[in-house]
């Protein structure tokens, strides 16, 4: 059952507009996603599924869509579309789901994520108006800070520290149902750890792990794991 637009988003007050997001302005900022996305009525997939009725839903969720192994191994997990996963994973997909098939470089702007936000809002059942609620609740910045990024991690250090890893990830690259991190960009990797330390990221493996490693310590892996073939 489709509904027009404006029935779907009850009147909001000006300062609860200002907090979750003006949909007409995210319709504008939404067009840059309309090469792979359709959302609205006679919403099918294309290179990225339809988002109708996003929120809510667990990743990966839709059966009759092809998602990347990364969308589905976090559905498994338990990451449920909200708020705060929207604007994370819109703002940069990878720092959210490391394997995302979605190559985009990511909207840098809140604003403009908090307008696209409040649109896809109006395209799931009962939308909400009040900011409190899950799930328009505020997200809290998905970035890693510049000069964390910027610590130098000692490779030698990181192999040593890679035993534990090491025990689920194949250090030849190989995916057997876990993820492979061999290899991967030093970036990526810091932002991804980040991510399960502050816990926006759902699996409670490695949400524990990554609370056991000091900033150093998550840098020096990633230079490691960077370099390995």
């Amino acid at each position: 059952m489709t509904l027009a637009f404006a029935a779907l988003v009850p009147a909001m007050s000006p300062v609860q507009a200002a907090e979750t997001g003006d949909a007409g302005r995210g319709a504008v900022v939404f067009r840059q996603c309309r090469s792979c996305h359709e959302i609205g009525e006679g919403a099918g997939h294309k290179v990225g599924p339809q988002l109708n009725g996003l929120f809510g839903r667990r990743a990966g969720g839709l059966t009759d869509f092809d998602y990347s192994r990364g969308l589905a191994r976090a559905g498994r997990d338990g990451m449920v579309w909200d708020r705060e996963k929207l604007d994370i994973y819109i703002a940069n997909p990878k720092s959210l789901v490391s394997d995302t098939n979605m190559n985009f470089r990511g909207i840098g702007d809140a604003d403009d994520r908090r307008h696209v936000i409040a649109f896809l809002r109006g395209y799931s059942a009962s939308p909400a108006n009040i900011v409190e609620s899950a799930p328009t609740a505020f997200a809290r910045d998905p970035d890693v800070d510049p000069a964390t990024l910027a610590i130098e991690g000692d490779p030698a250090y990181g192999e040593y520290l890679s035993s534990e890893c090491t025990t689920c990830h194949r250090v030849d690259g190989a995916d057997a149902g876990i993820p492979s991190i061999t290899g991967w960009p030093e970036e990526d990797f810091v932002t991804a750890m980040h991510a399960y330390k502050a816990r926006y990221r759902v699996h409670p493996v490695m949400q524990m792990m990554a609370a056991r490693l000091s900033d150093e310590e998550i840098a020096s892996l990633a230079v490691y794991f960077e370099t390995l073939e």
